[in-house]
This record gives C-alpha cells, structure tokens and sequence, in this order.
C-alpha cells in the first residue's frame, strides 16, 4: 500500500510540475515515479492514505490562514526588534515537548515553527523538540511548550492524528 501510494503521489506530482498531457510526459512520469517508488517506498510515511479523509482537507483548509496569522505576527515582532534601538534579544535553544504522536506531524509542527519568523527547530528527539528562539521567555518546560508550540498543536492534531 505505502509503494502504490508513493507512485500515485510521485506521479501526480510529475503532472502537476509538466502540466501537459502528452504521451510522452506520461510514460516518463510513470517510469520516473515507478523508480521512485521502488527505491524510496520503504521510507514512506505509513498512514498517508488517511489523509486523503475530506475532514482533514477541511481542518488543513482552516489551518493554513491561522498560519498565515501568526506568521504575519512574528514578522512584526522580529521587525519591531529589529528596529528597536536597543534590540531586545535574548537568544538560546529551547526545550519544548508536544502531545503528537506521529512522526508527520511533528514533522508539521517543526517546520510550522521554523518558517515562524523569530523560531528554528534544530532537532526532535521523541516528543521534545529542540528550537532556537530569538526572545527565551518563561523558565519551565511546559510554560515553553504552550507558547512556541501551544498555537498549532491542537490544529495539527486534527489534521494529521
């Protein structure tokens, strides 16, 4: 299942990328995803046919302005301390723990908060997630967790759980 996956995907994606409908985009298409497949199929994720749920779509299509939100927001926070005359910074690496459980969507909830301006995620480690903050507030771990990853758990978790 997980290989006829990776080729649906891998194909559809060659489609989308040539955006032509020729006989022979498609059997370079199809022979490009079938090596993908074979070679790379292992390594797929394992529940990715679940999200193809319309529920999901759903939460994802009302994920991505919420993102969009706080992602506008900490442009104006690291602007404002970009501007500021004194640069008030306070630097370090960070450790925050979240309730996912799959891999996908920690994986989701890293790279949300890595392309949130002002935070990196430099590596997860089971349910702890190690992130470069631009301004370290609050000194426990759970106090930590709800503000870097508090927002966008709880959307994440209905997209990809």
């Amino acid at each position: 299942m997980k290989w006829l996956m990776c080729l649906l995907l891998v194909f559809a994606l060659w489609m989308l990328l040539f955006w032509e409908f020729s006989l022979s985009v498609l059997a370079s298409g199809l022979f490009f995803a079938l090596i993908v497949s074979t070679l790379l199929g292992d390594i797929f994720p394992d529940n990715l046919h679940s999200l193809f749920n319309p529920r999901r779509w759903f939460f994802l299509l009302l994920y991505l302005p919420y993102f969009l939100f706080y992602c506008v927001k900490a442009n104006l926070d690291v602007a404002l301390r970009v501007l500021h005359p004194d640069v008030p910074i306070h630097p370090g690496i960070v450790k925050v723990t979240t309730t996912l459980k799959t891999p996908l969507a920690k994986t989701a909830l890293a790279n949300s908060i890595t392309l949130t301006p002002g935070t990196l995620t430099v590596d997860i480690d089971g349910q702890d997630l190690y992130v470069h903050w631009i301004n370290v507030s609050g000194r426990d771990l759970e106090t930590r967790s709800k503000l870097i990853c508090g927002v966008f758990e709880p959307m994440l978790r209905r997209i990809f759980e």
